[in-house]
């Protein structure tokens, strides 16, 4: 009704009542037939009949002007946002994630189209048995769990089904045709290598935020900025139509250090380990000496992150940053090193082993064998716990703390991935001589894997020891001083002659290279004791000489053959550096090392 028409009907409304009362006073009254007044015919006041009348005049006034009001636009801005209150609404636009490369520009996490199926329960409820059957066919589910998924939200509108399918999966359900079950394009992570990179990659959830890995890390980069969307839907909730749309700003993509092709040596090596010597779980580690870039890091069990329905903690947690053991000797270098550079001993300095036994206040400590007099190259190619007990024990237990502190062991690690573990480093003050012999050979200390390699670094470089990072680097790492340079030189070539003169890691061999390393065979706790499992490792060098890597591997509780570090540990070592060196195109070493021609040089180990 436009306002002209409207004035009109008021006009004849109050012309009609204008002449109805001046009629009022002169209507002949009627009367029965006993002469009184009829009811029907009863005179209405003047009084009321104008009170009645001014009442109608203003509501159809007010009428009036809320109708010129309206049409005249003077509240248009509110009528709209009211409108738009009820049918428009501003949606989020999830911007393009961005991807994660490996450092030679291979695609380990991008994203890609997917499917999601959903229900409106008031429709799909009416569903047949056999069409929930032709359902649960196609997306792999039970129809029975579909129906009662679905029941579950009956007074719902909306309820999903399965998100992020594959797009031929998502395609056939839509091509079923089934009321009330719909379709709808969406994207999901996609991880090309599986499990193979998994623990350093990590995955996101059904919303696309990162949960593991480097995708947890660096989510806000890879998320960029999403958009926004403006659209009217209807009183179901349907987009009708789109007013208007932001896009978003596209994630940064990510570039690690890591070598695709290194991590797939390293992979394979650890799972070959793992299940010969029916172990537990095992991680390894592959380290830049010169960048602290992370060339490769590999732990077992493993999961794939493009399917997670069947994952369980264990195969999520990444070992090499999240767990702790106690090292056993792959410590002992350490404390030799700070005697060398306090000036305390020589590499040619004798110390007394015998008769195998060393007591130390209430505890007794032995080594597997009587070794006698020997020297402190000798100590560490025999990997002598007395000898390295004696060696720790002239020094003060500050001095030893501030230098284990200093290589990063007892605090949480500087790395790019969530959830490092700090491991355990008692106060210097809270050690008993006993205490402090035990640690300087790797037993009263927790360490993780990360944790050792980065520590290795001070005797893999000049004495300093550097970060670790699992971005690729532009320059070389800057360190922190710890020893004297010479001192990580000697240390390097006693592990080395260690190795050529009968050590116990006879199975460390990388063909060219000349290898320093240490062998590591330690009892687990449990319950506060120590029982008969064991974690076997070795952590080594290469090339000795001049090292250009760092190789760290750790078997959790081998239970088949051999437990120790040199006959457990080693192979994959063996397999994962000789990888690494070529790959890197590092120049075989061994002649220039003082070995004999075909004589390959053998990294030093100790259990």
């Amino acid at each position: 009704m436009t306002l002209s028409e409207l004035l009109e009907g008021l006009w004849i409304i109050v012309r009609d009542k204008v002449r109805a009362f001046w009629r009022e006073d002169s209507t002949p009254r009627r009367h029965n037939r006993n002469g009184e007044e009829s009811l029907l015919l009863v005179p209405i006041p003047a009084g009321r009949s104008k009170l009645v009348f001014f009442l109608f005049f203003a509501g159809l006034t007010c009428v009036a002007l809320k109708a010129f009001w309206l049409q005249c636009g003077i509240s248009t801005d509110f009528l709209q946002k009211q409108g738009e209150a009820r049918y428009a609404r501003t949606l989020p636009v999830p911007a393009q994630r961005g991807q994660i490369l490996d450092r030679n520009g291979v695609v380990l996490a991008s994203t890609i189209p997917a499917r999601s199926v959903w229900a409106d329960p008031e429709e799909a409820l009416k569903l047949k048995r056999s069409d929930f059957e032709r359902l649960g066919a196609i997306l792999g589910d039970d129809p029975r769990e579909i129906y009662e998924k679905i029941l579950a939200r009956k007074d719902k509108s909306f309820v999903y089904i399965d998100r992020k399918l594959e797009v031929a999966q998502g395609e056939a359900v839509r091509a079923l045709q089934l009321a009330g079950i719909h379709v709808s394009n969406e994207v999901r992570r996609n991880y090309p290598d599986g499990p193979i990179s998994a623990h350093i990659v990590g995955f996101t959830d059904a919303d696309n935020n990162g949960r593991e890995g480097v995708e947890l890390s660096y989510n806000e980069e890879l998320s960029g900025r999403q958009g926004s969307r403006r659209v009217i839907r209807d009183r179901l909730g349907r987009i009708v139509e789109d007013i208007w749309i932001k896009e978003g700003v596209v994630g940064s993509d990510v570039v690690l250090s890591i070598d695709s092709r290194l991590q797939f040596i390293a992979y394979k090596a650890l799972k070959s380990a793992i299940e010969r010597h029916e172990a537990k779980a095992g991680a390894v580690v592959v380290a830049d000496v010169r960048t602290g870039e992370i060339l490769a890091l590999s732990s077992f069990p493993t999961y794939d992150p493009n399917s997670r329905r069947m994952v369980n903690f264990e195969s999520i947690r990444n070992r090499v940053i999240t767990d702790t053991f106690e090292p056993g000797s792959t410590m002992k270098p350490f404390a030799i090193a700070k005697a060398l550079d306090l000036g305390i001993v020589r590499p040619d300095t004798l110390v007394q082993t015998a008769p195998g036994k060393l007591t130390i206040g209430d505890r007794t400590i032995g080594d597997t064998h009587n070794y006698g007099m020997i020297t402190v190259s000798q100590v560490v190619a025999k990997s002598s716990n007395i000898g390295t007990s004696k060696i720790a024990l002239e020094m003060d237990a500050d001095s030893l703390w501030n230098m284990y502190s200093a290589l990063g062991f007892g605090r949480e690690p500087e790395v790019e991935l969530i959830g490092a573990a700090s491991g355990r480093l008692r106060p210097a003050k809270s050690w008993r001589p006993i205490e402090q012999a035990t640690i300087s050979y790797g037993h009263g200390i927790s360490v993780s894997l990360l944790q050792l390699v980065r520590a290795y670094t001070a005797l893999a470089r000049n004495g300093d020891v550097i970060d670790l990072t699992f971005m690729r680097a532009s320059a070389p790492a800057k360190g922190t001083q710890i020893f004297r340079p010479e001192v990580a030189r000697q240390m390097r070539a006693m592990m080395t002659q260690t190795v050529q003169a009968g050590g116990t890691a006879r199975r460390v061999s990388v063909e060219g290279y000349t290898i320093a390393g240490k062998t590591g065979t330690a009892n687990k706790i449990e319950n506060g004791e120590y029982v008969d499992k064991y974690v076997a490792s070795f952590v080594g060098m290469a090339p000795a000489g001049q090292p250009r890597i760092i190789v760290a591997v750790m078997i959790d509780e081998p239970t088949r053959g051999s437990h120790y570090g040199g006959t457990v540990a080693a192979p994959v070592f063996n397999e994962v550096a000789t990888g690494a060196l070529q790959l890197i195109g590092v120049h075989p070493d061994a002649l220039n090392f003082g070995a004999a021609p075909g004589i390959l040089v053998r990294g030093l180990s100790n259990e």
